[in-house]
């Protein structure tokens, strides 16, 4: 055969023998999950590794992260600066939880309040400067036809933190002003509570506590400033309530009586004369 003839035909041959294999070498595989005897890249590997390896990273850092949030939540603390410039601790608490301190102290200055009475107020003059006048007290109504109808103004402003339910505090004021002796009004006399004992809280239901107060009235006159005693032993039941977060400024100053009264977040629904019986 002739060589001229021969190169031609062979060169021809080649070139389908190369475009033949270049087909079958990009041929692609169908893709293969998990099957027997079937292999991944290295490649392919790491990146399974590496996502695994993160997704489970993620998982534990999330269960870190909630058991975080959940001690966090039982004992958060913070610091609060009041208005005067002091700062207290603050721990947060369910809504209508009350700690035992907030209801003893709440008791303790709602009666020491609404039991003293010294004859005196202290209002300001059109120059805002605080004077001291004699009090003429407020009227409430009579209990009987006999007895007085009007208590001291400090006592009618705690007598706010009493309930209203059932006409509770109308009707505590009006029995108030009947042991309120009518000298108050012109100096002749002053009474003082002396807290003896106040005990710790009993919670009868939720929001809902019964406490004891054991203490002294005292009763000075003008012409005897030795005193005279009587005892003051109460059982008290009170509630949590809601208070309003912000006060407007152009509240009026009855308002912001009652919210000063009942910022503890707590009102008296009853009292009771303390029975020492009972307890034991």
């Amino acid at each position: 055969m002739r060589i001229d003839v021969c190169c031609p035909y062979i060169l021809t041959l080649l070139v389908k023998f190369m475009l033949n294999h270049q087909k079958s070498y990009h041929k692609k595989e169908p893709l293969q999950l998990l099957r027997a005897n079937k292999y991944v890249t290295t490649r392919v590997g790491i990146i399974s590794l590496v996502g695994f390896s993160m997704a489970a990273f993620s998982l534990l850092l999330q269960f870190l992260n909630y058991g975080a949030i959940s001690i966090l939540n039982q004992k958060q603390l913070a610091l609060v600066q009041l208005s005067s410039g002091d700062t207290i601790s603050a721990k947060a608490v369910d809504p209508q939880q009350r700690s035992d301190e907030v209801i003893r102290k709440f008791i303790s200055d709602t009666f020491i309040k609404m039991f003293n009475w010294d004859g005196i107020v202290q209002v300001f003059n059109e120059k805002g400067e605080p004077i001291t006048k004699q009090d003429t007290g407020v009227e409430v109504g009579r209990l009987d036809n006999k007895s007085n109808s009007r208590v001291t103004s400090k006592a009618y402003d705690a007598a706010f933190a009493l309930s209203e339910n059932g006409g509770f505090r109308a009707a505590f004021l009006k029995k108030l002003a009947s042991i309120t002796p009518t000298s108050i009004f012109n100096g002749d006399t002053q009474v003082s509570l002396i807290p003896r004992f106040i005990s710790q809280p009993r919670q009868l239901r939720d929001a809902k506590w019964e406490i004891d107060f054991i203490g002294t009235l005292v009763t000075f006159e003008r012409n005897d400033n030795s005193g005279k005693g009587i005892t003051f032993n109460k059982t008290i039941t009170l509630s949590s309530i809601s208070n309003p977060e912000y006060i407007p400024a152009n509240t009026s100053e009855l308002a912001k009586k009652i919210y000063a009264a009942r910022r503890a977040g707590l009102e008296i629904s009853e009292i009771v004369d303390l029975d020492l019986g009972k307890r034991k």
